[in-house]
């Protein structure tokens, strides 16, 4: 069977997973966005559906005022004994903490916060043979940091009962090379009477890696593996097709094959636009020692694995079935919105939408999308490089600055709008380009009444705003530079959402913007003479 990487595009940082029988469930970090941690279901690791999300629930966690890189970091699942757990670190409240579930779908608890006696981030657990579990994670050097990214690998025992860490703390590892700078993304193993640690190492960006230690005693001391990074494509430059590769996490099917999962970038034209996504490589052991894809040493875009019943819906290509970045059109049929969409920070105690008669609401609040607050906006991820993006809106403006429509997001500062707005009287459709906090227009035109479909078609880093009403089809703004979007340019930890919104730009409005499709495809072609299709 062959699998395609990555196995899941888009931002889908920082994966854990987790084998029970033959099922794989597998995680990922959301930082500012709700519902926070998706979980992914697998039987065969080609197809990953998504069957929930760990924080959907207000109560869970605290986003208010984060900033987009803030939130839920590295997430990691683990299950013992019928039960799963989720441990990671609210970095903007409350620190780390545990929440358990009998059914990976849900519902999850109530978070349990570890407190100060777990500083630092990217948590992990380990259950050992004889059911006690350790808490694995990373901190700042306590001597006293000396430079930056000086940071250790620690562990304690965690009370599972209590759900609070008991007894001593201890350093494990500092990490692989001399001066090392940030030891992180921590998993912990056993196999064949070695507990062996996985870390990532280098800083998430172009020096990214994994390095493996083992050790014969849980608290060490900790031997690195000679062979160290067993994973990495910093030597590979950096105008190759995959970078930043490293916070790999193994699991083994029933069979005994091994295999790992780890982010990883796919820069176009020099700038990474949908963030660090999920990829797979097979392992096998060696010497004591895991070797990643033997014999090709990095990452491969197709694998052969074993051949795997899957069931049928997960066989099923497309945004909100399966991890296959096809078309998702979205009708709003459901009383609920798929679980694949997101929205920043927590929500009101009011919802701000609302599903009726296939058509989806939104209110008109005074938070926009420039501030860190949780604005009348409803995204997925963007998964692919070419793609189209469009709606079909009722809207009318009734006041100056309030505004409706299609928005490509990386953070609070840096983020495409293309909407219909009134200003200074006049009812128009708009391109604005924030960057850097500071606004432009990019293009616009005056339109009638009525509906209008709104479509952005993004090809590389240029893209093209179009509208359509009775009037006709036109062209609002073309070739627009995207790079204003990237990592590179706008910085942080996430990729870019793609999704609708909807503001009234600092003032009380009861007006609403309703959206009767939604979908997100791959970029349309062109005729012989350039034109869109």
């Amino acid at each position: 069977m062959t699998v395609n990487n990555p196995i899941l595009s888009g931002f889908y940082p920082d994966p854990s997973i987790c084998a029970v029988g033959d099922d794989f469930y597998l995680v990922n970090s959301t930082f500012a966005y709700f519902p926070g941690i998706p979980v992914f279901h697998s039987r065969d690791l080609a197809h990953f559906h998504q069957i929930g999300n760990v924080l959907d629930r207000p109560s869970q966690v605290n986003l208010e005022g984060c900033r987009h890189s803030q939130g839920i970091y590295a997430p990691t699942i683990r299950y013992h004994e019928g039960i799963f757990y989720v441990i990671t670190t609210n970095v903007s409240g409350g620190g780390s903490f545990v929440v358990t579930a009998e059914d990976p779908a849900g519902p999850w608890s109530e978070p349990y916060f570890l407190g100060e006696e777990a500083p630092g981030i990217d948590p992990s657990l380990f259950f050992d043979e004889d059911g006690a579990c350790y808490y694995v994670g990373t901190r700042p050097n306590p001597q006293g940091v000396r430079y930056n990214g000086d940071w250790e690998i620690w562990a304690q025992e965690l009370d599972t009962s209590a759900m609070k860490l008991t007894g001593e703390s201890h350093m494990l590892w500092k990490g692989a090379m001399n001066g090392a700078i940030w030891p992180e993304g921590p998993h912990l193993y056993k196999k064949d009477g070695y507990y062996y640690l996985l870390i990532a190492e280098g800083g998430t960006s172009f020096h990214h890696s994994v390095m493996a230690a083992r050790s014969r005693s849980v608290f060490g001391p900790y031997e690195g593996n000679p062979a160290n990074p067993i994973l990495t494509h910093r030597h590979l430059g950096s105008r190759y097709p995959v970078v930043n590769v490293g916070h790999g996490d193994l699991a083994a099917d029933r069979d005994g094959n091994w295999y790992m999962v780890m982010l990883a970038s796919r820069p176009c034209e020099g700038h990474t636009n949908m963030g660090r996504e999920t990829f797979l490589a097979k392992v096998v052991w060696e010497d004591g020692w895991p070797v990643v894809n033997p014999g090709v040493g990095r990452l491969e875009e197709c694998l052969e694995l074993p051949e795997r019943a899957a069931p049928e819906a997960e066989t099923q290509a497309g945004e909100g079935h399966a991890s296959s970045p096809g078309s998702g059109i979205y009708h709003f049929l459901q009383e609920k919105l798929p679980p694949e969409f997101l929205m920043l920070r927590n929500p009101p105690e009011e919802s701000f939408y609302r599903l009726e008669e296939g058509k989806l609401y939104l209110r008109l609040r005074p938070q926009t999308l420039g501030e860190e607050t949780n604005p009348s906006y409803l995204c997925v991820r963007q998964r692919r490089q070419d793609y189209e993006l469009g709606t079909v809106m009722e809207f009318e403006p009734q006041a100056d600055g309030e505004c409706g429509g299609l928005a490509v997001v990386q953070n609070n500062f840096y983020n495409v709008r293309l909407g219909k707005c009134r200003q200074d009287g006049r009812v128009q459709v708009r391109v604005v380009l924030c960057r850097g906090g500071q606004e432009e227009t990019a293009g616009s035109c005056d339109i009638p009444e009525g509906k209008v479909l709104l479509r952005i078609v993004n090809r590389g880093q240029r893209a093209s705003f179009y509208c359509e009403t009775a009037q006709g089809v036109r062209s609002v703004a073309e070739d627009v530079d995207m790079r204003l979007l990237s990592t590179e340019t706008a910085g942080g930890f996430t990729g870019c959402t793609l999704g609708m919104y909807a503001s009234s730009n600092g003032t009380e409005s009861g007006n609403t913007a309703a959206f009767g499709a939604f979908w997100t495809a791959a970029a349309p072609g062109r005729d012989a003479g350039g034109n869109v299709n």
